[in-house]
């Protein structure tokens, strides 16, 4: 079958399923070179499929489609479907990467006409990086159009050419009252497949309601372009496929760009900061306003500049433009290629001695207010080089480490792709597969091979399926004091400080080393008192949100919601001398608080005994021939460069904080759990038990980002000498250095004789895209969050710690204060063997 029979039995397959064709990947697109240059089949048809069927950047068919017609461009080959000065028009449609240098050499060509197709192109290409050096020196040697390309791009040509955002949009209403968390946007369940955009979308929202596709195609038949409303949107993980499922079913077509779109509006009384930011980077534009007089099927007005949303004639709501630059980010197609725009811009003026450019806003800056910096305004300002950064404040401070995990990763890569980069500039880029391992679907298996290899060509740290979770080995190759980001949302560093993001902002810090930031404020979480007997830290991740509760800062109503954490940085102090892992426990919560950062003040002790146990696992990386190892090594030596000379950052005594939240530990007497299933429904065993909540247990979930060795050692001790429980018990430690311990200090078998299923180390349950509790069971999870169907089907989840997840085992079911505290006394004076954490410089010899 040759292959335009392939590709049509391809096209007929995808629409049975409601999707565009994938985009041709390399052998399909040498093909099809072949079928052009033999003139076989309609031309049209093929020049249309070369034209908008192969993605851009640097992947492999880019570059066999950018050779081809680089051939035609240089007159190499004559190819009567498309000339020369076409050939230079379809490679400017490829953004960067393998059309960049042919465009360039089309400068000096002898062809007229080629060469006005080439100036045309350069200059509303912005993913030039040393390209840029060779207009350069063809405008110094004398080259008037390389003269007219550099002239373009300092004019910003590429910018003032597309449409401002209109004064005037009316818009057709999709709402969806309540809460849309970003697994109803892009279910956990369907994460393989994330990178094809447009398959992913068809499950958007099927879980939460009836129809919601045809819903929508039913409200495009009224001719206007659709915003999703929604009180609030966008809170939870995996942002940037949500956004593109939002914008596949509501966005505008990007040309030479297969099944990939931008634009679109959304609508919500409060945004998620991460899927706001997330809207941003795509092109969208995300407003914050009242929609409370907002149904589906309503055609409102939304006047962008000033402000107002009207309906029926009538202001129903306002609202201010936020960032102040969000108009520019629209217009440039999002805030990534503004960002690389205005550089180039930047660029090309320095080249012509010409000062900045006018064509842009620029980002409002608050006032000093003189008062000294919080932890975070400081860890940020050196980032960026200054003493701190204010709230409110646009900064591009330094990402020195960026991680990536296997259900947004290949979203990541085609981001990094897209971005036409063929290096990271971050100092440490990341990638995991602790979401895949344990049950690889076949999309999966081909990630597994493939990925690595991608990042660790790029200078990337690849790990491998088994490893375990993302958050329990990055912490672990984080600098203190310095910035990162992650795809996943619980990348929340335990020293430093991190800004998670979706696909496309990590891409972007991994290529370029710096990420864009309007700087949130703080809210400050301070503890004080004593840690009484039996009380975990974990108890004090949802004391946190107890206490916002009653101070009414928070509030568990979706509608109207309250949340003093939303958007702004978590700083956590009052329990300095924490080991580092247990650091994370409360920074890690930090993203179901939507907080846009954590930061933990911890005194130099415990940061120094991390790092020097980190250095020994790098090194042991190295010998276990993990790549890239120059970058691995590099990390190595900051390490040791750090602890010949510790020193910590501490927030000054006046820096000021949009709250200021204190938690007595001496108040804190029983366990504290989520109920389900909203992790701001916080409860006391005591409340939990006199309100109308389910008490029986069904399946406990001991595992995910949130445990540590000591949990799992806790949860052996509680169950040691109780026997078979009567719940399904699961276990899934965070990595394989954990599993390996606890294998050889025996609690394997204590978990088998409790008939535990143990899971290999990764994300197991938490993730809710590989094994799945049973329908309608009810659940008590050490996991980070308890969204509906995350962990199963109409599925009941509390969240809590390790000991007294043992104990509902045990029991079946929520046990009272007392009963907690009896079984718990097992753990009574064994408290420094059991949350002894791994150290692996002390461990002789030691070998991944």
């Amino acid at each position: 079958m040759s292959f335009i029979e392939d590709y049509k039995a391809h096209i007929a397959e995808r629409e049975t399923l409601g999707v565009p064709p994938l985009p041709l990947n390399a052998e399909q697109t040498v093909a099809l070179v072949e079928m052009i240059k033999d003139k076989v089949g309609d031309m049209a048809q093929n020049v249309d499929l070369l034209t908008n069927r192969v993605s851009p950047g640097v992947d492999d068919a880019a570059y066999v489609k950018a050779a081809f017609l680089n051939d035609i461009a240089s007159e190499k080959i004559s190819i009567p479907a498309i000339s020369p000065a076409r050939a230079v028009e379809m490679m400017g449609m490829m953004l960067g990467g393998y059309n960049v240098k042919p465009m360039v050499d089309a400068l000096t060509s002898k062809s007229s006409e080629v060469v006005d197709a080439a100036k045309e192109a350069l200059k509303h290409t912005l993913l030039v990086y040393d390209a840029f050096n060779d207009v350069e020196e063809l405008y110094k040697a004398g080259n008037t159009h390389a003269a007219e390309v550099i002239k373009s791009w300092a004019d910003a040509e590429w910018f003032t050419s597309r449409p401002a955002l209109a004064e005037k949009m009316t818009l057709s209403v999709f709402k969806v009252a309540g809460e849309t968390n970003t697994d109803d946007l892009s279910p956990a369940s369907e994460a393989f497949t994330r990178s094809d955009i447009p398959l992913h979308a068809n499950s958007m929202l099927v879980a939460k309601m009836d129809n919601p596709i045809e819903t929508i195609k039913k409200l495009k038949e009224k001719g206007n372009p659709i915003a999703y409303v929604g009180d609030v949107v966008g809170t939870g993980s995996s942002r940037k496929s949500g956004v593109n499922s939002v914008q596949w079913h509501m966005g505008e077509d990007i040309p030479g760009v297969p099944n990939k779109r931008t634009g679109g509006v959304v609508l919500g009384s409060i945004i998620a900061p991460i899927f706001f930011a997330t809207c941003e980077d795509s092109g969208a534009l995300p407003l914050e306003l009242d929609v409370s007089e907002m149904e589906t099927g309503d055609v409102i007005t939304i006047y962008p500049y000033k402000g107002e949303a009207h309906k029926d004639g009538k202001c129903i709501a306002t609202f201010k433009l936020n960032p102040n630059t969000i108009t520019d980010e629209v217009r440039a197609g999002g805030r990534i290629p503004l960002i690389i725009g205005r550089g180039l811009t930047s660029k090309a003026r320095g080249v012509l001695g010409l000062g900045a450019s006018d064509k842009f806003l620029t980002a409002e800056q608050p006032a000093d207010s003189g008062k000294g910096y919080t932890l975070a305004q400081k860890m940020v300002g050196r980032a960026c080089g200054m003493s701190g950064v204010r709230p409110g404040m646009y900064v591009e401070p330094e990402t020195s480490t960026v991680g990536s995990q296997d259900t947004t990763g290949p979203m990541t890569r085609d981001e990094i792709v897209e971005l036409a980069a063929l290096g990271f500039s971050a100092d440490l880029v990341m990638q995991s597969f602790c979401h895949t391992a344990a049950y690889p679907k076949p999309s999966d298996i081909v990630m597994h091979h493939t990925l690595p290899d991608f990042i660790s060509k790029r200078s990337g740290v690849a790990l491998r399926p088994g490893d375990g979770v993302i958050h329990s080995w990055l912490n672990r190759m984080v600098l203190p004091d310095t910035v990162g980001t992650g795809a996943d949302s619980h990348t929340r560093f335990p020293i430093g400080i991190s800004f998670p993001g979706g696909s496309g902002i990590v891409a972007f810090a991994g290529v370029t080393g710096s990420m864009p930031l309007t700087m949130p404020e703080s809210v400050l979480v301070r503890f004080k008192g004593e840690l009484q007997p039996g009380i975990t830290l974990r108890d004090l991740v949802n004391a946190i949100p107890h206490q916002a509760i009653k101070e009414g800062l928070l509030t568990v109503e979706k509608k109207g919601k309250k949340n003093i954490f939303a958007g702004r940085i978590m700083e956590i102090e009052g329990m300095p001398d924490m080991k580092c892992e247990q650091a994370f426990e409360l920074s890690d919560a930090s993203a179901e608080r939507s907080a846009a950062a954590c930061t933990v003040l911890l005194n130099e002790e415990p940061v120094i005994e991390y790092l020097k146990s980190n250095v020994t696992l790098l090194e042991s990386m190295i010998e276990a021939g993990y790549e890239d190892k120059r970058t691995i090594k590099r990390r190595i030596d900051k390490m040791k460069e750090w602890l010949a000379s510790p020193s910590l950052m501490k927030p000054d005594a006046d820096a000021e904080y949009a709250a200021v939240i204190e938690i007595d530990l001496n108040t804190i007497t029983e366990p504290i759990l989520a109920c389900p299933n909203d992790p701001d429904d916080v409860a006391t065993l005591s409340e939990v038990l006199a309100s109308s909540r389910p008490t029986k247990i069904d399946e406990v979930f001991v595992g995910s980002c949130m445990t540590n060795i000591g949990h799992y050692r806790a949860l052996g001790e509680v169950l040691k000498g109780e026997g078979k429980v009567p719940t399904t018990l699961w276990v899934c430690p965070p990595t394989k250095m954990d599993e390996k311990q606890l294998t050889e200090d025996g609690y394997y078998v204590t978990f088998g004789e409790a008939g535990a299923r143990t899971e290999i180390p990764g994300c197991s349950l938490c993730m809710g895209n590989q094994a799945r509790v049973a329908d309608d069971a009810v659940v008590f999870s050490t996991s980070t969050r308890n969204f509906d169907n995350r962990l199963g089907k109409g599925a009941q989840v509390y969240l809590g710690s390790a000991e007294l997840a043992a104990v509902c085992s045990i029991l079946g079911r929520i046990p009272t204060k007392a009963e907690y505290l009896e079984k718990t006394k097992k753990i009574i004076g064994k408290e420094s063997e059991i949350y002894k954490y791994l150290n692996f410089n002390l461990i002789k010899d030691y070998k991944l």
